[in-house]
């Protein structure tokens, strides 16, 4: 892990960048205080299906012959 000042920073962002894509994790200081961290950016995985216990019980119920109809087009 690489440290630079704001400074160093501020000066040369785009190779902090590359090291960080590159895999390397990057502390900017103040002074002698870390004050950030730059780390590669990891896409979440995204879950499959519904997340238990968001839904209630009853949205797994047959719908209403009325709300059916609606559904399927039908006119009262």
């Amino acid at each position: 892990m690489k440290a630079f000042t704001v400074h160093q920073a501020k000066t040369h962002l785009s190779r902090l960048l590359k090291a960080v894509e590159e895999g390397e994790e990057v502390v900017i200081l103040r002074g002698k205080t870390p004050v950030a961290r730059l780390v590669p950016y990891r896409k979440g995985k995204r879950p499959l299906g519904f997340v238990p216990g968001r839904l209630p019980e009853s949205f797994f119920e047959p719908l209403p012959e009325e709300e059916l109809a609606l559904w399927e087009g039908a006119t009262s």
